[in-house]
C-alpha cells in the first residue's frame, strides 16, 4: 500500500486539478472525504480501464490532428491518466503527441487552446516576468523547456501557437524519462510574430505586433533568464526552435551562466552521431574512410558536424573536419563565400580544393559528382533538396548510401523514404527525422528508422536533474551518444534497424541518465557522488500510477 498523499483540494476543485483528479478511478473513502459523491458517476473503475475506455475514444477520431486535440485535452484533464496512456502506447501516440502532428498543433494552436498549461511571457509584460514566475505553484519546478516560437520544426514562425513546442517536449520528459510533471514547465516568450496569417486572424491568441528584434529582444531574453536563474538556482533550461542565429548565439551567451542546452543544436547532434555510428555497424566502412556531405549548415548541421567531428578525433580520426562538405544555401561553403557565419569558417572549403567542380555556387550534385560521399545528412528544413540526380550519381560510388533526411515535419523531409529507396535500388540506408511509413523493396516492406530526438533528450535531463548539475558540457552531450551508440541492435545484427524501438525509451533514458550523471561528476559539475548517482537516479522517476489520497484542511 502507498503512502497516502496529503490533498487540501475537495470537490469540483480537486476533479478540475489535472495532476490530483482520477475520474472514476476515485474510491468509496476518496469520494466521502473529498465531497466527491455525485460529482463522478457511481461506477468506480481503474486506471486499467480508463486506458483502455481512452484508447477506444482516440480511435474513433477521424484525424491525427483531432487525435492530438483529444490527447491535450486529456492531458488538462486527467495527467496521470495521460501518462499512463502514452507510456503504454508509445509507439502508436509519440508521432501524434510531437513529430509530426505537432506541427499542425502549433499552427492550429488558437484553435484549440482551452486550459492554461505553462506561461505566456509576452514583451508587453517584461517588467512583470520576476511576479509571474514567483507564484507558489512554481516551486517545484526543476525543468523548463522555452521557444520564442520563430523556428517551428520546418514550419517557420508560429508565434504563440510555438507553445505546442514546449509542452510536446516535456510530455516526452515525463513519457520517456520518468520526470516528475510538476517538476515540469512549458514556457513561450511572446515577442510578436511576423507571420501576416496570425496577425490577421481573429483567432490568434498572442501578443498582435511585428516580432520584436535586436537589443530590445536580447534585454528581454536577458530579462527571463535573470529572472529564471533567480528563481529556480538550479534548474535545467532547455531552448527550443528559436531561430538559427539566435539558438547558436543564445546557447552560447548562457551556457555558462546556468545549466542550458539546445536540444535543436545538441540533442539532434548526439542522435545523429549514434545513428551513423549504427549506419557504420551495416557497411563496415571505418571512420577515416567516410565522406559527409551535409545539406543545411545552420545550428542543427554545424552541431550534428561538431560533436561528429569531437566523436573522430576520440577514435583516433586524424583531421576529422576535412571529412565534411557543407551545403547551405549558396551550395558548398567554400573561402570567401558570401554570407558565411564565422561558426562555419572551418569547413569552408579552398578553391583550390574544388577546382573544377562548377561554376558559381556549387550544389549537392557536384558535391557528390566530385566528393563521392558515404554519407548525406539533411537539415535544410526544405523538401526535395535531396534531387533524384544526386541521390542516384551518390549510389553509383557506394554500395550501401546512408542518407539521412532529418528534417521535420514530413512534409519538410529532404526526400521521401519511398524515393530514396527507388533512386538506389533499393541499398540505402535511411533514418529520417519524420516517421515514414515502410518502403516497398522489391517485394519486402522495409521499415524506416527514425532519427528522434526523443532518443537522447529525456535521459540527458534525467541525468542532469538527479545530479543537480551546475552546467552542461559537451562532454555531458558526448556521453549520452556514446552511451545510445551501446544499444542500437546493429551491434549483433547488421540487418536489424539502426535505432532501438522507442518502446525501449524508458530504460534506455536511465542508462543515458547514468552515462550523463558519471560524466557530471567527472566533469565537476554535480552536487552527488558516484555512490549516490543509480539511488538519484531511481528517486527521480516517476510512474504514471494512482495513489491513495488523505485530505488535509
Amino acid at each position: 500500500m502507498r503512502k497516502p498523499l496529503p490533498v487540501s483540494l475537495s470537490g469540483i476543485d480537486l476533479i478540475n486539478s489535472p495532476r490530483l483528479n482520477k475520474g472514476t478511478a476515485f474510491d468509496e473513502r476518496e469520494r466521502d472525504a473529498f465531497d466527491l459523491h455525485g460529482l463522478v458517476p457511481p461506477h468506480v473503475g481503474s486506471l486499467e480501464l480508463q486506458t483502455q475506455r481512452r484508447v477506444h475514444a482516440l480511435n474513433t477520431q477521424e484525424s491525427a490532428f483531432n487525435k492530438y486535440s483529444f490527447l491535450r485535452d486529456l492531458q488538462d484533464t486527467n495527467e496521470t491518466l495521460f501518462y499512463a496512456l502514452l507510456v503504454q502506447n508509445v509507439e502508436g501516440l509519440l508521432p501524434l503527441v510531437y513529430t509530426p502532428t505537432v506541427g499542425e498543433g502549433c499552427q492550429r494552436f488558437s484553435e484549440i487552446w482551452r486550459k492554461p498549461r505553462g506561461l505566456f511571457l509576452s514583451y508587453p509584460n517584461k517588467a512583470r516576468i520576476t511576479q509571474i514566475l514567483s507564484h507558489p505553484r512554481y516551486d517545484l519546478v526543476r525543468c523548463i523547456v522555452v521557444s520564442d516560437g520563430e523556428r517551428i520544426l520546418g514550419l517557420g514562425d508560429q508565434g504563440a501557437g510555438g507553445m505546442g513546442i514546449p509542452i510536446g517536449k516535456l510530455a516526452l520528459y515525463t513519457a520517456l524519462g520518468g520526470i516528475h510533471p510538476e517538476h515540469c514547465l512549458p514556457i513561450l516568450l511572446d515577442v510578436g510574430t511576423d507571420n501576416p496569417t496570425l496577425l490577421t486572424h481573429p483567432l490568434y491568441i498572442g501578443w498582435r505586433h511585428a516580432r520584436v528584434r535586436g537589443p530590445e529582444y536580447d534585454a528581454f531574453v536577458d530579462a527571463f533568464v535573470s529572472a529564471v536563474k533567480e528563481r529556480w538556482p538550479h534548474v535545467l533550461l532547455h531552448w527550443e526552435d528559436f531561430a538559427g542565429a539566435n539558438a547558436s548565439r543564445l546557447l552560447q551567451r548562457y551556457r555558462d551562466e546556468l545549466c542550458t542546452f539546445n536540444d535543436d543544436i545538441q540533442g539532434t547532434a548526439a542522435v545523429a552521431v549514434a545513428t551513423l555510428v549504427s549506419a557504420m555497424n551495416v557497411t563496415g566502412i571505418p571512420l577515416d574512410q567516410q565522406r559527409i556531405a551535409v545539406v543545411g549548415f545552420g545550428s542543427a548541421g554545424l552541431g550534428i558536424t561538431n560533436l561528429m567531428v569531437q566523436f573522430m578525433r576520440d577514435q583516433g580520426v586524424a583531421d576529422p573536419a576535412s571529412r565534411f562538405y557543407a551545403i547551405d544555401r549558396h551550395g558548398l561553403i567554400t573561402e570567401g563565400q558570401r554570407d558565411m557565419r564565422p561558426e562555419q569558417l572551418a569547413y569552408a572549403r579552398t578553391h583550390a580544393e574544388v577546382q573544377g567542380w562548377g561554376t558559381g555556387d556549387l550544389s549537392l550534385l557536384d558535391v557528390v559528382k566530385h566528393a563521392k560521399p558515404t554519407v548525406l545528412i539533411g537539415v535544410s528544413g526544405q523538401a526535395g533538396a535531396f534531387g533524384e540526380a544526386a541521390v542516384r550519381e551518390m549510389a553509383k560510388h557506394t554500395a550501401q548510401p546512408v542518407i539521412f533526411p532529418l528534417s521535420n515535419p514530413t512534409s519538410r523531409s529532404e526526400a521521401t523514404a519511398q524515393d530514396l529507396m527507388d533512386w538506389t535500388d533499393g541499398r540505402a540506408l535511411i533514418s529520417s527525422g519524420s516517421p515514414f511509413e515502410p518502403v516497398t523493396v522489391g517485394t519486402k516492406q522495409v521499415a524506416i528508422t527514425q532519427t528522434n530526438n526523443s532518443y537522447i533528450f529525456p535521459g540527458l535531463a534525467l541525468g542532469i536533474i538527479a545530479t543537480r548539475a551546475r552546467r552542461v558540457t559537451d562532454t555531458m552531450i558526448m556521453a549520452a551518444a556514446k552511451e545510445l551508440t551501446l544499444h542500437v541492435p546493429t551491434r549483433t545484427d547488421r540487418t536489424a534497424s539502426l535505432l532501438p524501438p522507442i518502446a525501449a525509451a524508458r530504460p534506455l533514458s536511465r542508462a543515458i541518465a547514468l552515462a550523463v550523471g558519471r560524466q557530471a561528476i567527472a566533469d565537476g559539475q554535480s552536487e552527488i557522488t558516484l555512490a549516490e548517482l543509480e539511488h538519484a537516479i531511481d528517486r527521480n522517476i516517476w510512474e504514471p500510477v494512482y495513489v491513495p489520497y488523505e485530505r488535509v484542511r
